[in-house]
């Protein structure tokens, strides 16, 4: 049985990532680690961005996507 690991490798939709979002005046951060997503939403475009960078530092990544 392949391991989420491997699948993430094959997957581009499942890598490990940080995406940020806005939409109808409202900020989404989207995170996807080992194959498991969650979206937090922020009022505020600063809040969003800051949140995105702490994540990307805890996931040791380069920097977040911006849709």
């Amino acid at each position: 049985m392949p391991t989420v690991q491997r699948i993430a490798e094959s997957d581009p939709l499942l890598s490990t990532r940080v995406e940020v979002v806005e939409a109808c005046s409202e900020w989404f951060v989207h995170v996807v680690e080992d194959g498991r997503d969650h979206t937090r939403s922020f009022d505020v475009e600063a809040f969003a961005l800051n949140y995105a960078e702490g994540q990307c530092s805890r996931l040791n990544l380069k920097e977040y996507l911006r849709i």
